[in-house]
């Protein structure tokens, strides 16, 4: 039996999710499956900064690079004639693992502020990386005229298929970051955070931990990038844009760090109140802004800690 209110948050989330594409065409809301896809998304992403943040204590500003380096490979492959979507999810993963590996190295050796700058210069670096690609479209990015299949199926190309493929991914990545919190690594991740000269004392590895965590949040960070040239069938160097790093920043903050629903939850007030709000009004950022930082005043737990008052935070040190 769930015991914990945020696990029942998370199964009351995913069975509204699962529910939405049958209920949304009834009530002539389909488009919002769109919307909802795009949430899942940035969720996804969200989730794998989470793991960093949360647990590690590691602020990254370039974390958008891997959703970026997934989706090129993706891109590439697809445009080299791989059309396998599991060997495509191979390739973006071990593209994905290996920058983080070498980065990850040169950036561990610092912390706090300097870790955050040069975790920047790595993301900014990929960003122009990818504008340099002049085969693969430069600034302009990249329109495919073919998606991935999964064995030669569309299932996994749009409509209902995508979206229970996207949701599916959404779940995994929740339950793997939920796994590892509960595991003996997320522990030994979490008193490195707190404390790791004590940690280094009782004979942990603190920088193989945080490598371990990082390359494991690189990786998930690259599925996001995949799905998104499935869903967008076009990819740009912007995906890997510092702006966008500090997007996934204010969604793993504004639904509450280290909580795993609040990036999810996060990510779905985000979309949902740009979608809203630009309706509404051109410059919707001038409401946006101001309704930010009065959900981080006045909701010190975030949006998770809003809908489970007793899950508790983890507050970065």
């Amino acid at each position: 039996m769930l015991r914990d209110r945020s696990l029942w948050l998370a199964a009351f989330i995913f069975a509204l999710l699962l529910a939405a594409p049958t209920i949304l065409p009834m009530i002539g809301q389909g488009y919002l499956t769109n919307l909802l896809i795009k949430a899942m998304l940035l969720a996804i992403a969200a989730l794998s900064l989470d793991l960093l943040i949360g647990h590690g204590g590691m602020v990254s500003l370039g974390h958008s690079a891997f959703v970026g380096l997934g989706a090129y490979a993706t891109a590439i492959g697809l445009e080299s004639g791989i059309e396998n979507i599991l060997v495509l999810l191979a390739l973006s993963l071990a593209v994905a693992g290996a920058f983080a590996l070498i980065t990850g190295a040169l950036a561990l050796r610092t912390s706090g502020v300097y870790f955050l700058m040069i975790t920047l210069a790595f993301g900014q670096m990929t960003y122009f990386t990818l504008t340099s690609l002049a085969a693969y479209g430069g600034d302009d990015g990249l329109t495919l005229w073919s998606l991935a299949t999964l064995f030669g199926s569309d299932l996994v190309q749009s409509g209902n298929g995508l979206y229970f493929v996207i949701l599916g991914t959404m779940i995994a990545v929740w339950w793997l970051v939920y796994r590892i919190s509960q595991s003996r690594f997320g522990r030994v991740l979490r008193a490195a955070r707190d404390n790791p000269e004590r940690t280094e004392v009782m004979g942990y590895s603190v920088k193989r931990y945080r490598l371990t965590a990082y390359v494991i949040a690189g990786m998930l960070a690259s599925l996001s990038g995949l799905l998104l040239v499935q869903h967008a069938e076009f990819v740009s160097p912007a995906l890997a844009t510092w702006q966008r790093s500090g997007d996934l920043i204010v969604v793993v903050v504004l639904g509450g760090i280290g909580t795993r629903n609040g990036a999810i939850l996060g990510a779905f007030f985000i979309v949902i109140m740009e979608e809203v709000l630009g309706s509404i009004l051109h410059e919707w950022r001038l409401i946006y802004g101001p309704l930010l930082v009065l959900m981080v005043l006045f909701a010190k737990g975030g949006l998770s800690q809003l809908f489970a008052p007793k899950a508790q935070a983890r507050v970065v040190s």
